[in-house]
């Protein structure tokens, strides 16, 4: 450690680096829990969202096929080429635990008879509940990418804490208290020497006034 001074006043910021860097970690390791805890959160709305997915997804299949036994297939891709339209998302972010998340909003994708675009005289109602669930799939589907979308950005953030967590733990809180207790030995050798030499000297001195 030849570039470390062996001061006073070294020493009092060595002890003050270290005292900083542990208070920051104290922070860093709060923040990571309350990440993880909200992960754990969003990973249970994720799971629900997945099986309510998976849910509509088959219901919607199963509307599809009743609909092209009852009212024939190409009576529902007329349907489906005719209802084409968009759904109007917003995406913004929100803070969670500090963290800029991102988070879908939709207006809701459920239509009315008259706003799928089909002509609704001679249609068959089964077509009606087809279009009804396929529009609760997509309703789903939209729910669980905000909450994935949130999942993953607070991973990547756990990931970062944790980075900064174990460079702290393991680089440079050790390294500051290494070079702290370097500094505390040499000042304490000198200090020893100094003592040392200086009963040399008062040796020395009474030597010479006893020989007068």
């Amino acid at each position: 450690m030849s570039n470390v001074s062996v001061t006073r006043m070294e020493l009092l910021a060595r002890k003050a680096q270290t005292s900083l860097a542990k208070q920051g970690r104290d922070l860093l390791e709060q923040k990571r829990t309350a990440l993880m805890k909200e992960f754990m959160r969003a990973a249970g709305a994720a799971l629900e969202r997945s099986e309510a997915l998976q849910e509509s997804a088959a219901e919607a299949s199963q509307a599809l096929a009743r609909a092209e036994a009852m009212a024939g297939a190409e009576a529902v891709r007329s349907a489906a080429l005719a209802s084409r339209g968009r759904f109007h998302l917003e995406v913004s972010t929100r803070s969670v635990m500090g963290v800029r998340v991102p988070h879908i909003e939709q207006k809701s994708p459920s239509r009315s008879l008259l706003e799928r675009g089909y002509s609704i005289v001679g249609t068959s109602t089964s077509i009606d509940e087809t279009a009804s669930a396929f529009e609760r799939e997509v309703k789903d589907m939209i729910q669980l990418a905000d909450t994935t979308l949130r999942l993953m950005r607070l991973g990547d953030e756990i990931r970062r804490t944790s980075r900064r967590l174990n460079a702290l733990d393991h680089n440079l809180i050790p390294r500051l208290q290494s070079e702290q207790r370097f500094i505390e030995t040499a000042l304490d050798e000198r200090e020893r020497a100094d003592h040392f030499r200086l009963k040399l000297v008062k040796r020395s001195l009474e030597r010479k006034r006893g020989e007068r």
